[in-house]
């Protein structure tokens, strides 16, 4: 809250906030393992004895095969592409509809490309085919254009967005409109597990889920304390979309990974994972004489605020 408010007139969104939440996740981590607590025995404990996961990727067939709840495409086309183009993401989609069958949950990520007419008309087209739901179809900060389209699809689809917004204070309106059936916060760029889960308890009082983007083990430990939070995101980031890979790639040693569609979290302080040191090299040369000198510093601070 510090940090946010020193830099709301050059902050707010974007990078100073991504940062910011960097700092906030590293804080959580800390705290768990002060306390030999994991993070979601912070948040309160579980909700639930195991968390499903569904799998972004350019081949949903396999992550059926791999035992994923649900899967989700990148929409191909865009209003400059046309009629042709339109016609084309349509028939994408029930190729797609066609390998996995009928019934596996089946989702279209448009990554702010649409309008809202655009976004209308492929929604309802779409939902012959039984889509799960349709992602972020319209620019971020167009919360009027996401109602609209929530207003005229009438149900046909789940409708999702904000995985691009940030704070309390951006996903406010989307809560309170009820623009979207489900919210897609990245925790390690929105804000971090401080604003996460401030958002998660505000979307729960208007019956609205919350699926963050990606954020490996820091969106598991929210999901895991939450009720509202069904279903995980695996990115697949192999080349061939064949093989389930570490979302942070090696910055991790023991990063968790889903196994037949679910994420078992080890009973670890904090988020769990040890990060990986090997080459990692500190932006500036901090010296063990400068570090003892801020370690006092900062104490004398606490001290001196505890007794006023």
């Amino acid at each position: 809250d510090q940090m946010y408010r020193a830099s709301i007139n050059y902050g707010r969104k974007g990078l100073p906030i991504q940062c910011i939440s960097a700092i906030d996740l590293a804080l959580w981590d800390l705290l768990g393992k002060l306390r030999n607590e994991p993070v979601y025995a912070l948040l309160g404990g579980k909700t639930k004895a195991r968390l499903p996961v569904y799998m972004t990727t350019a081949r949903p067939d396999l992550a059926k095969e791999m035992g994923f709840v649900g899967a989700k495409i990148a929409c191909p086309y865009g209003p400059s592409a046309g009629d042709e183009g339109f016609r084309k993401n349509v028939e994408f989609f029930k190729h797609w509809r066609d390998k996995v069958g009928p019934d596996f949950p089946l989702s279209l990520d448009c990554y702010m490309a649409l309008t809202v007419p655009y976004a209308i008309k492929l929604a309802i087209a779409l939902s012959e085919y039984n889509i799960k739901w349709m992602e972020e179809f319209l620019h971020p900060d167009d919360y009027d254009g996401y109602k609209q389209v929530r207003d005229a699809v009438q149900g046909r689809c789940m409708l999702t967005t904000a995985e691009h917004e940030y704070t309390r204070y951006g996903f406010r309106r989307l809560i309170q409109d009820k623009a979207v059936d489900i919210l897609q916060p990245d925790v390690t760029w929105m804000g971090g597990l401080t604003e996460a889960r401030r958002i998660t308890a505000m979307a729960s009082a208007y019956d609205i889920l919350v699926i963050p983007h990606g954020s490996s083990v820091y969106s598991y430990h929210l999901q895991y304390a939450f009720t509202n939070c069904s279903v995980a995101e695996l990115i697949n980031l192999s080349p061939q979309a064949d093989r389930i890979t570490p979302y942070f790639g090696g910055l991790f040693l023991d990063e968790p990974l889903p196994k037949d569609g679910f994420i078992d979290l080890p009973d670890k302080p904090g988020f769990g994972v040890t990060l990986n040191r090997e080459g990692l090299k500190r932006p500036y040369v901090r010296s063990a004489d400068e570090v003892i000198k801020h370690y006092y510093a900062n104490a004398e601070i606490v001290a001196s605020t505890k007794a006023h």
